[in-house]
């Protein structure tokens, strides 16, 4: 039988993963909520990437485009984006999906620690998530990989500037637009901690 698209037989579990951990990270607002604690994160969103998306993408690794390596050699067939209000809820967040049953990081990127020279910040990691389906190589339960991306609100404005910015502009003035994004990229990293500074002091007052 021939394979229905570049996921195979999978594209239906790789959307039950997708929303199975979606459903679990949003449970933890509800919870906190209930306790009358500060939520966890601001949004949540997330993707399976598309047929195009991901040949593309094999296509610029030099990758055959195979089902096997779509799911296996590539990590990102599944993705979510966390946006946090502060850093420190940026570990919190990575901290709680690591205690997830079924859950293993197993890939972190920290360019918050680490920052890109664009001046791109945010935490990306990869996890291995279980499923009672079968995976590509027959394992049950069966093993998937989702790739995260958890950041602040800040992090995630600029990211959006600077995506659409380096597709979009043309000319001889790049140099100059990345200067200036790096440059609003320093001064947001400096909003945010200077927000967070601010929590920690309204924290320590309600102690």
């Amino acid at each position: 039988m021939a394979e229905s698209g570049i996921y195979g037989n999978f594209t239906e579990t790789l959307f039950a993963v997708k929303k199975k951990l979606e459903l679990q990270i949003l449970a933890w607002n509800e919870e906190a909520a209930q306790r009358g604690e500060h939520k966890c994160f601001e949004h949540l969103t997330s993707r399976v990437k598309t047929e195009r998306s991901m040949r593309d993408k094999l296509l610029r690794r030099g990758l055959e485009e195979s089902t096997e390596n779509a799911l296996c050699r590539l990590t990102d067939a599944i993705g979510l984006r966390i946006v946090t209000r502060f850093v420190d809820d940026i570990y919190r967040v990575k901290a709680k999906l690591a205690a997830l049953p079924g859950v293993e990081i197993a890939e972190e990127k920290d360019y918050i620690q680490n920052v890109k020279p664009s001046g791109y910040r945010s935490l990306h990691l990869i996890l291995h998530c279980e499923t009672d389906a079968p995976d590509f190589y027959g394992r049950v339960p069966g093993q998937f990989f989702v790739e995260v991306q958890i950041r602040t609100i800040a992090m995630d404005s600029w990211a959006s500037l600077e995506h659409e910015m380096h597709y979009k502009r043309e000319g001889g003035n790049r140099a100059l637009i990345a200067a200036e994004l790096k440059h609003v990229a320093d001064d947001l990293a400096s909003c945010d901690l200077s927000m967070q500074t601010i929590r920690n002091m309204i924290r320590k007052e309600e102690a």
